[in-house]
């Protein structure tokens, strides 16, 4: 077996599993939407604003930091990893952590091994961890996390890897090794995203009554649509954190609500102004912008194919090529993304540019491909959520699609909504969100996300081709080899061709912080890590 352990100072040569499979939790091209990368450039704001004030070295401890939010915390959406996971991390913790180089760290799990033909990882978990409630945290508790994201109830949009584990060898409390039914290149990126909850509370969770976890935050009040309130957990694992007394949670899904509530100081911390907007803020020195271009935030237009009007795949191409993205970027997002065909961040090893730059603005050759497919005028319902940021981008497709000759009809849904319909593959003939999961190992893009997910995607597409080249990547030790490149390609093509989602800009999260918030964090998967963040004086 091949070991990483806290305090090595580093991964130990690995064999069967790749080095990068190992620390990356399957290769994860840098993320997107609020990413390990984003960590370590959080990092350096905080740090250089922190010693420009000479406050570097003493973190001042007290106060509650507000954030505000544009989407309402959904409690039955809690494993999904869906609309806003913020939260997630104030209240519960994760086995392991990725660096900014991501490479998994530990934070529950304080070691790992895994075996040389993939087949399983023992874990060896911190002893000195206790939920909210005052009970123990233990092995038990791994295996409760794994088989709660094998739950099809939960939604959980990495239960493809989850179901993976098939049996569990305990060796007393804190030992723990996971037997899989074949290799998997996504492990840590599982253990990333599955939050530790407290089995006996569960259901209270997901009903939005109770949250219990082992994280630096207990979990106090929340009002529906209104705010969430959280409170220091005195008996944290991790000494002296955190710093703050508290932090709520503001849902204000007005976008100008929302920048007035930023710039008279109500709002401390927010990941939801507009691009648009965040250009008003960029000089003034009350504020620190921060751009995430890790690109966890990618938008699209989705095909539900059984709607006869999209399925043929030259429509769905036409849509491609109609679409204005250089003036979606700059008009709707305010320059904060990447124009992109593919949903893959730069850093990810499946991109190419010229993949990324197959699709662009010709309405000629989308209008040529309306005819050859026989279409001479189309009317079609476009789905999108109700906030102003997302009307925007919707206005924009609608404008850009008029002018091939199909005739859109905007559909404002409110988030929850929108999320259901997702989930359940009931979207309209047409869609647009943003979607995440490119900022991990290709291959999870592809059994994970709901858009992408070759067993069920909200799109009803299906591919013999494209099953057999996502379930070759996903399932191998060596996802740095010239065979698994070649799958990603493989995967690339296919989407490029079928255009069942097309996507359009790859964009990271953009955070504004008052100048007086310091140390935050964010993982992977967009939790909001608070361990170290603090109000400055």
């Amino acid at each position: 077996m091949n070991a990483f352990s806290a305090g090595s100072g580093g991964p130990l040569p690995l064999s069967a599993i790749s080095r990068r499979a190992l620390l990356r939790g399957a290769l994860a091209g840098a993320g997107l939407l609020a990413l390990s990368a984003c960590r370590s450039a959080a990092d350096s704001a905080a740090g250089t604003d922190a010693a420009a004030s000479g406050d570097a070295a003493s973190p001042r401890r007290g106060g509650v930091l507000t954030v505000g939010v544009g989407v309402d915390f959904t409690p039955a959406l809690l494993f999904a990893q869906s609309a806003n996971s913020l939260l997630q991390r104030l209240v519960f913790n994760t086995l392991t952590r990725y660096d900014e180089q991501l490479r998994p760290q530990p934070e529950l799990a304080k070691s790992w091994e895994v075996a040389a033909d993939g087949l399983g990882v023992t874990l060896k978990l911190r002893d000195d961890v206790t939920f909210h409630s005052g009970r123990k945290f233990t092995a038990d508790d791994v295996v409760f996390a794994i088989k709660n994201l094998q739950n099809p109830v939960r939604s959980a949009q990495l239960r493809s890897t989850a179901l993976t584990v098939t049996d569990f060898r305990k060796n007393g409390d804190f030992e723990l090794t996971l037997v899989l039914a074949h290799p998997v290149s996504n492990l840590f990126d599982l253990f990333e995203f599955m939050i530790i909850p407290d089995s006996a509370t569960v259901e209270d969770a997901v009903a939005g009554t109770k949250l219990i976890g082992t994280g630096p935050f207990t979990f106090t009040d929340r009002k529906p649509g209104s705010s969430l309130s959280f409170a220091r957990n005195e008996k944290y694992w991790n000494p002296g954190r955190p710093y703050l007394d508290g932090v709520e949670i503001k849902v204000i899904p007005q976008a100008e609500t929302l920048l007035s509530s930023v710039k008279t100081g109500q709002t401390q911390l927010t990941y939801a102004v507009r691009g648009k907007d965040v250009a008003t803020l960029k000089d003034d020195k009350r504020f620190r912008i921060t751009q995430y271009d890790t690109g966890a935030g990618a938008f699209y237009i989705g095909a539900n194919l059984s709607f006869p009007e999209v399925q043929d795949k030259r429509v769905r191409q036409a849509i491609a090529w109609a679409i204005d993205r250089d003036r979606l970027v700059q008009q709707a997002l305010g320059g904060y993304a990447t124009v992109s065909s593919v949903p893959w961040p730069k850093s990810s090893p499946a991109y190419r540019e010229e993949d990324a730059k197959r699709y662009h603005h010709d309405p000629e050759k989308a209008k040529a491909l309306l005819a050859e497919a026989g279409v001479t005028s189309l009317s079609l319902p476009l789905a999108h959520q109700s906030d102003a940021g997302s009307t925007a981008v919707a206005q924009i497709l609608q404008y850009d699609l008029k002018q091939v000759g199909i005739e859109v009809q905007l559909q404002p849904v409110d988030s929850p909504t929108m999320q259901k319909q997702l989930i359940s593959q009931s979207m309209p003939a047409l869609w647009t969100l943003s979607h995440s999961f490119s900022q991990a190992h290709p291959a999870t893009l592809a059994v994970s996300a709901y858009p992408f997910n070759e067993a069920k995607n909200t799109s009803k597409f299906s591919s013999p081709a494209y099953t057999d080249a996502v379930q070759k990547a996903w399932n191998r030790s060596d996802p740095d080899s010239a065979e698994a490149k070649a799958l990603y390609q493989q995967v690339t093509d296919i989407l490029l061709d079928e255009q069942f989602i097309v996507d359009l800009a790859i964009a990271g999260l953009v955070e504004v912080a008052g100048a007086q918030v310091r140390g935050v964090t964010l993982n992977k998967y967009s939790y909001l890590n608070l361990d170290d963040a603090y109000l400055a004086g």
